[in-house]
């Protein structure tokens, strides 16, 4: 499988503009180029996707909430 990268802009609210408690979002996973892989690009459409790394097969899932689950 061979996906298509296309550089994207990630914009975030100043420190300033975040609310008392709110978790600090934690710097984008980038591919080898320096791309950030979003999660659409990755599931295309598709509930879960299997990814296979050194060996083993493992399996992205978005939820109904939209959060993501990497299983092995």
């Amino acid at each position: 499988m061979s996906l298509a990268l296309h550089p994207t802009t990630l914009s975030l609210p100043s420190r300033a503009t975040r609310q008392p408690g709110m978790a600090t979002p934690a710097a984008p996973a980038r591919d080898v180029s320096g791309n950030v892989l979003e999660s659409t690009e990755i599931l295309r459409g598709q509930k879960a996707v299997e990814i296979n790394h050194n060996g083993l097969t493992y399996r992205l899932q978005a939820t109904r909430l939209g959060k993501l689950i990497l299983t092995k």
